[in-house]
C-alpha cells in the first residue's frame, strides 16, 4: 500500500473557494427543481422546505433564519473554519435559491425526473462542499453531538430526524409527493454514500 505524506496535497484558499462554489451552485440548482415540482426533502432543508410552502415565504429567508442556531453548535463541535465555512455556504444558497427563479424557469418537468435531477445535483454538490470542509450545517451537526455525548451513531440520528420530516410531510402532502421526494432523498444519500470516502480522496 503507498502511504501518501498529506501535508502535499492539502487545499489551497482557492481550491476551497471554488470547491465551495460549485457545491453551493449544484444545491441551489437541485433545490430548484424540487420546489418547482412540489416536492420535500429531509435535514434542515426540509423543514425550510415544508415551511415555505404553508407560509408562502421564500425557502432562501427560511433555511437562513433555520440554521442560526445550528452555527454555535458547529463552533463548539467542529471549529472556526468548518463554522465560518458553512455560514458562508448557507448564505449563498439561501440568495442563490431564491434568485435562480428570476434568471432560469421550467416550463415542464415530471417529479420523478425532478426527483432525480435533485438528487444529483445535490448530492454531487455536497460532496464537493464535503470534501473542502463545508456544509450546510443544520441538523448535521445535531447529529455529530448527540454521538459524542452518548455514542448513538450521526447517521441513524440523521435517517431517524429524516423519517420524522417525511412522517410530518405525509400529513401536509399527497401520498405521491411524498414517494417521489423519497426517491430523490435516497439518490442523494447514494452518491454520498459511494463517494465520500477519505481513504479514496487523498485531498484535505
Amino acid at each position: 500500500m503507498v502511504t501518501i505524506d498529506e501535508t502535499k496535497v492539502r487545499h489551497t484558499a482557492l481550491d476551497d473557494a471554488q470547491g465551495l462554489g460549485l457545491g453551493v451552485f449544484l444545491c441551489g440548482l437541485g433545490m430548484h427543481f424540487l420546489t418547482h415540482v412540489g416536492l420535500i426533502t429531509g435535514q434542515t432543508a426540509g423543514i425550510a422546505v415544508i415551511t415555505s410552502y404553508m407560509t408562502g415565504w421564500s425557502f432562501g429567508a427560511v433555511f437562513f433564519v433555520i440554521n442560526l442556531p445550528f452555527y454555535v453548535l458547529a463552533y463548539r463541535r467542529l471549529g472556526l473554519e468548518f463554522t465560518v465555512k458553512s455560514l458562508v455556504s448557507v448564505t449563498a444558497l439561501s440568495l442563490i435559491a431564491d434568485l435562480l427563479p428570476f434568471g432560469f424557469t421550467i416550463d415542464t418537468l415530471h417529479p420523478a425526473l425532478g426527483a432525480v435531477i435533485f438528487g444529483a445535483t445535490v448530492g454531487t454538490g455536497l460532496l464537493a462542499m464535503f470534501r473542502h470542509n463545508g456544509s450546510l450545517g443544520g441538523l448535521g451537526v445535531v447529529a455529530l453531538l448527540v454521538q459524542d455525548k452518548t455514542g448513538f451513531k450521526a447517521g441513524y440520528v440523521q435517517l431517524i430526524s429524516d423519517a420524522v420530516i417525511f412522517a410530518v410531510a405525509a400529513l401536509l402532502f399527497p401520498l405521491s409527493v411524498v414517494g417521489w421526494s423519497l426517491l430523490g432523498a435516497v439518490i442523494l444519500n447514494m452518491i454520498i454514500t459511494f463517494n465520500h470516502r477519505r481513504d479514496r480522496y487523498i485531498a484535505t
